[in-house]
């Protein structure tokens, strides 16, 4: 962790774990939306085609990273689209969830796509060394 941001898939029996990592917590928020994309989505050509702002209630930091995961999942769902980027940063009353967008159709699906996030082992918090996630996604 450290100053580092990344992310990686970690074997799990049936559904898709995630871990994400950065400095502060807006950075792993982000790391979480890319690790969780990039599980069922090949990014690599993908081109941005709108910007989308989502700006979450207030909540725990867990409650949140299930709330930002949730609504990429919802807008996938429901408009047809996936983050090419995310950018997370504070707001005023709360954070700002920025996404450049692609339409699901213009990417290659690579793996199962996940239809929720699952309460179960969830894990969202900062230390001395920066903030660290994990999450199962229900595939």
């Amino acid at each position: 962790m450290g100053t580092a941001r990344g992310h990686r898939l970690v074997p799990h029996t049936a559904d898709v774990r995630i871990e994400a990592w950065a400095p502060d917590r807006a950075g792993c928020l982000a790391e979480a939306v890319r690790a969780m994309v990039e599980s069922f989505a090949d990014l690599a050509r993908a081109r941005p085609r709108a910007d989308r702002e989502f700006h979450p209630a207030p909540a725990t930091d867990e409650d949140l990273l299930v709330t930002v995961l949730d609504e990429v999942i919802f807008r996938m769902e429901t408009a047809d689209e996936l983050p090419v980027t995310t950018e997370v940063a504070q707001d005023v009353g709360g954070l700002r969830v920025h996404w450049a967008v692609t339409r699901t159709g213009e990417v290659e699906l690579i793996g199962a796509v996940p239809k929720a996030v699952s309460l179960h082992e969830l894990r969202f918090g900062g230390g001395h060394a920066g903030w660290s996630c994990a999450v199962t996604l229900d595939v």
